[in-house]
């Protein structure tokens, strides 16, 4: 019920120290799958923050292999360090698992405004991966809330394949998605094309008509990767209803 249901994935999430509480702020979620198909769909707002910029850039060409997650701050409108926080935090991901830094998306929730303790969050980043496995789905999604009161995991199984994924939603719920933080995965062998046609529906049904508000976050980030570990390509309706399934139990 989780990230890490579906095969090929490892997930952690640990205590960095970016919430004053000592709580686990801090996720990683890693595809080792033969493919690294994913999509993405973000926020809508003009007012972008720099991990969403990043993320967006990444998956210009349909691929990212793993996610860096954190709690704490938002690291949105922190100007030109913001940006650089981001892809210092992409680059350490990347050298700690043999990727580019491409190939690592960045997620971020919190306070507005306010610099993330880059010291803190990079051994964070170096903890989240000594602790990577499948059994991690938890404790990632544990690292994601905010002033969320459960964490949010859900998955499904259709026919030799999964889908699986977490979720940050609470405060501000919308429109369009707003302050949500999801990362779904599959094991189904899927093209990036299809990711993305599964889960701009998937979003459309469920997460874009979640209403509290009526503002919108400066960080709406939905990821879908895909490791095809199952080495099975499923009828597109089918993946898209399991791709739905899931996203409408982590809107609830």
């Amino acid at each position: 019920m989780s990230v890490t249901a579906a095969r090929g994935f490892t997930a952690a999430g640990v205590a960095a120290g970016i919430k004053e509480n000592g709580d686990r702020d801090l996720a990683l979620v890693v595809n080792h799958g033969p493919e690294g198909a994913a999509a993405g769909v973000f926020t809508s707002n003009r007012v972008q923050a720099a991990p969403v910029q990043w993320s967006r850039r990444a998956l210009a060409d349909g691929r990212i292999r793993a996610v860096v997650l954190n709690s704490g701050g938002a690291n949105a409108c922190t100007g030109p360090q913001g940006h650089q926080d981001t892809y210092s935090t992409a680059g350490e991901a990347a050298g700690l698992l043999g990727l580019d830094p491409g190939d690592v998306a960045v997620c971020s929730t919190g306070l507005i405004g306010v610099p993330l303790p880059m010291d803190r969050l990079l051994a964070g980043v170096r903890g989240a991966a000594a602790l990577l496995s499948g059994y991690g789905g938890g404790d990632a999604a544990l690292a994601v809330m905010t002033t969320d009161t459960v964490p949010k995991t859900a998955a499904v199984t259709r026919g030799g394949w999964t889908v699986g994924g977490m979720a940050k939603g609470a405060g501000m719920l919308a429109p369009g998605l707003a302050t949500m933080l999801v990362v779904l995965t599959t094991d189904a062998a899927v093209d990036s094309a299809a990711l993305d046609m599964a889960l701009r529906d998937a979003t459309r049904r469920t997460f874009d008509r979640i209403d509290s508000d009526g503002c919108m976050s400066t960080n709406d980030t939905v990821l879908l990767l895909g490791s095809g570990a199952s080495g099975i390509t499923p009828d597109k309706a089918e993946f898209a209803e399991a791709v739905r399934t899931v996203c409408d139990d982590l809107a609830r």
